[in-house]
């Protein structure tokens, strides 16, 4: 048990205030069900050296060509393909330190303060590695994955979104599989252009009164729309006739896109106290280890192994391939990656 601003801390204790504190600010992505919970990676962690990275096998589909069966025909039997996903774990760690004096002249419950804040921070990091993970995986262009799950209207006579947009977009990432995507992640501006087109329909709600209403949640085309200004946009300078204008990224998720697991630090939160510098401060320290795999795509170790990766590594498409046979003969089948994006002016 330490002492922070005249208080007991109990490391323990704040993690499970910080779960619990209202939160101000949510970010899209880390609401959007996109996340699939695996603690039983934690254990394959520490079963498989390192603790930072791991091969985890992943079941494919039966398939093959069905045999006659007229007598004569010997039955045949294949088996079922299975493939070998690689997992890297994302370590962050950030303190924030103050004054006592400080504390001595505001009067502020100063453990309150940093719970509600740190909360935030760290939805923010999370969701910045969510986006970092997306730019690095739409750069791979093995096996067709970025041509087939991109589409780019920006160049089209009409370079908005609009009615056919989104089904355009899923049915060439997925082909009859697009049933697999259930969140659509845009820019306000996109969505201000869907809402101008009345192409987002809102859910409704009952009151108290029996008045149906509005909810703030929409949908687009029967998926779930969540609204981010932390999407990718890029600027593009005028070029000829074409003045300059700007290109939104506009992501289309699956339920359980990323396969996640909280790894967790052997000390997440502490105290450290220097009693002589400014008169006095104290610093809280946390850390943090967290595991995104993106479903169909593995990690690629350099030469140089990571440890954990920064956000420019995993930007970096050549720091991802999607998932390959245990053979290495064949690939994870893209119909079955739950990610796509549109490319537009907006």
């Amino acid at each position: 048990m330490s002492v922070f601003d005249s208080k007991n801390f109990n490391a323990e204790v704040f993690g499970r205030y910080l779960e619990t504190v209202p939160r101000v600010k949510q970010n899209a992505l880390l609401k959007a069900g996109i996340l699939r919970g695996r603690s039983d990676l934690k254990g394959i962690l520490v079963d498989q050296s390192g603790g930072n990275f791991i091969n985890v096998p992943m079941s494919g589909l039966i398939g093959g060509t069905a045999l006659n069966y007229d007598g004569n025909t010997d039955i045949t039997a294949t088996n079922l393909e299975t493939f070998m996903q690689s997992m890297i774990v994302v370590g962050r760690a950030k303190a924030w330190q103050e004054k006592d004096f400080s504390q001595d002249i505001t009067g502020h419950d100063f453990m309150a303060d940093i719970a509600a804040q740190v909360a935030d921070y760290w939805d923010a990091v999370d969701q910045a590695t969510l986006l970092a993970i997306l730019e690095g995986i739409f750069g791979v262009s093995t096996n067709s994955f970025n041509a087939d799950h991109t589409l780019d209207i920006t160049a089209e006579s009409e370079p908005t979104v609009g009615a056919f947009t989104l089904n355009s977009a899923i049915q060439k990432a997925a082909g009859a599989n697009k049933d697999i995507f259930t969140v659509v992640v845009m820019h306000s501006v996109v969505a201000t252009n869907l809402e101008n087109m009345q192409l987002l329909e809102y859910m409704k709600y009952n009151d108290g009164e029996g008045i149906q209403r509005d909810l703030s949640l929409a949908t687009w085309n029967g998926r779930t729309v969540l609204v981010d200004d932390d999407v990718p946009v890029e600027d593009v300078a005028a070029a000829g006739d074409d003045p300059a204008y700007r290109k939104y990224t506009t992501y289309i998720l699956g339920a359980g896109a990323f396969d996640y697991c909280d790894c967790g630090a052997a000390v997440p939160a502490e105290i450290y106290r220097d009693p002589t510098t400014k008169g006095g401060q104290q610093m809280l320290i946390t850390r943090q280890r967290k595991l995104f795999a993106p479903r169909g795509f593995s990690f690629v170790q350099p030469s140089a192994a990571i440890i954990s990766p920064t956000d420019a590594q995993l930007k970096t498409a050549a720091r991802w391939t999607p998932v390959m046979d245990t053979a290495g003969t064949g690939y994870f089948d893209t119909k079955a990656m739950p990610f796509a994006r549109i490319i537009s002016r907006g």
